[in-house]
């Protein structure tokens, strides 16, 4: 039952997690919120706001310290994005604002000169996302995270911006130079105290937006659990750099009587040109699909696909333009994620075929040879036939077999062969095991795994 998100944390679990916090706390890093999620055996950490280089840092401190503190307390912690099927996967949610000293420059602010840094910022973040929605995707591409991606709390795979509808509506004003729901009548003008306030909660309502501002930061919801920070959080600063980049060029010729004016055109000119990244809507329907690619929005699926955006030429000149990466660079880290991607795939590919093969066939035989003596006892003594059992364990056991025989031409061919003839194979395996009894079934049961603590 959803209801179980608001309930309170299992003892053993809760047990575990607090040793994990003084693991961290030790460590200095400063994890703060723990609860349920939604997927049963799913739970939440969320360390503190820190500055990226050691935020990244820490994430993976994070991840090492869960699955050693859950060993001693004899769990197994998963971090794969999607290791069960029918539940929602995990994800991390990147929270990434900047700052300017002590400003932070994602927070309207209450006068007109925050709220003109504001809503320059936010239009530099659009610019950012929809022309480089590719980076963003491929940041958090991998073998787990295509299994996550577009369902059960995941957000989509084609990226888009969530920004409420109250803030929707003030780059509308701001797009069009209208006033009509700010603080003073009249036309929009940045330099004048207009914005209307923005109260936190009026944000963070749309779980399926990839990239989404709640408050004063924008979250992004995309990156797998098993993910390092750290890619996404490069591609974030490179991008909104180019952004300011561009925008600073225009503004440092303009005069200072003219600055919020030629200010305002220039943000114009961008929302016009890059509001289809906008949507606040559902991202799991097949009409945001169609709209998005109405839009030109890209929708990229696989890693594979992904992965490309780290050689296209647009790409190699924006990271050598800041000196991030060379193409040298770039090319090896798509070379790796390649391989990665491919070596991760096939290892499980085959770690599927031979759990199936020899723990989950013998058993399924045995099981099978136990219903058909029984079956045969039963006859023999005057009963009616109990063949319903042994007749499912026998189909089963086909399609066991048919599939089994799929995977090992699988193993040796593409990787979308092995995608689908795991698929396969897993699907035969959930309906066995809800066949085989408890005592003959070789592995735990899925409510074993996701229920008991």
């Amino acid at each position: 039952m959803e209801d179980h998100y608001f309930g309170s944390i299992p003892a053993r679990i809760l047990n575990f997690m607090n040793d994990v916090e003084k693991e961290l706390w030790k460590l200095g890093i400063p994890a703060k919120t723990r609860h349920n999620e939604v997927a049963p055996a799913q739970f939440e950490l969320a360390p503190m706001f820190e500055e990226v280089n050691l935020a990244c840092d820490h994430n993976m401190q994070i991840m090492e310290v869960l699955r050693q503190v859950a060993d001693r307390h004899g769990l197994v912690c998963l971090l794969h994005e999607k290791p069960f099927a029918g539940v929602n996967g995990s994800g991390k949610h990147n929270n990434w604002s900047v700052n300017y000293g002590k400003t932070n420059l994602l927070n309207p602010g209450k006068d007109p000169h925050q709220n003109a840094i504001f809503l320059t910022t936010l239009c530099a973040v659009i610019y950012a996302v929809d022309t480089h929605a590719d980076l963003l995707r491929m940041a958090v591409s991998g073998a787990g995270n295509d299994h996550r991606l577009g369902a059960n709390e995941a957000p989509p795979a084609i990226i888009s911006m969530y920004l409420g509808d109250q803030l929707a509506d003030v780059v509308e004003q701001l797009e069009k130079g209208e006033a009509k729901s700010s603080k003073q009548g009249g036309a929009m003008k940045l330099g004048s105290d207009i914005l209307p306030p923005l109260p936190r909660d009026a944000t963070d309502r749309n779980r399926t937006s990839p990239f989404a501002f709640t408050g004063n930061k924008f979250e992004f919801r995309a990156p797998g659990s098993s993910q390092s920070c750290s890619e996404p959080n490069i591609i974030l600063n490179t991008i909104v750099a180019e952004a300011f980049d561009l925008i600073a060029d225009k503004m440092e010729k303009v005069s200072a009587d003219k600055f919020h004016e030629e200010l305002q055109k220039l943000l114009q000119k961008i929302i016009k040109e890059h509001k289809k990244v906008i949507f606040n809507g559902n991202g799991y329907t097949d009409e945001w699909v169609a709209e998005a690619e109405k839009r030109g929005l890209p929708n990229v699926r696989t890693t594979m696909e992904a992965l490309a955006a780290l050689t296209k030429k647009e790409n190699v000149a924006l990271f050598e333009k800041y000196g991030v990466f060379n193409l040298r660079e770039l090319e090896s880290r798509y070379e790796i994620n390649l391989e990665d991607y491919h070596k991760r795939i096939d290892i499980e590919a085959r770690i599927a075929y031979d759990m199936a093969k020899s723990t989950v066939l013998p058993q399924v035989l045995a099981a099978y040879s136990k219903a058909l003596k029984t079956n045969e006892m039963a006859i023999n003594q005057g009963f009616p036939a109990i063949d319903g059992i042994a007749k499912e364990l026998g189909f089963g056991l086909q399609n066991l077999n048919t599939a089994l025989e799929q995977m090992s031409e699988a193993i040796v061919g593409k990787h979308e062969d092995k995608l689908n003839a795991m698929i396969d194979l897993r699907k035969v395996v959930d309906k066995l095991e809800t066949v085989v009894s408890d005592e003959m079934w070789p592995l735990p049961k899925y409510r074993e795994m996701l229920f008991i603590y």
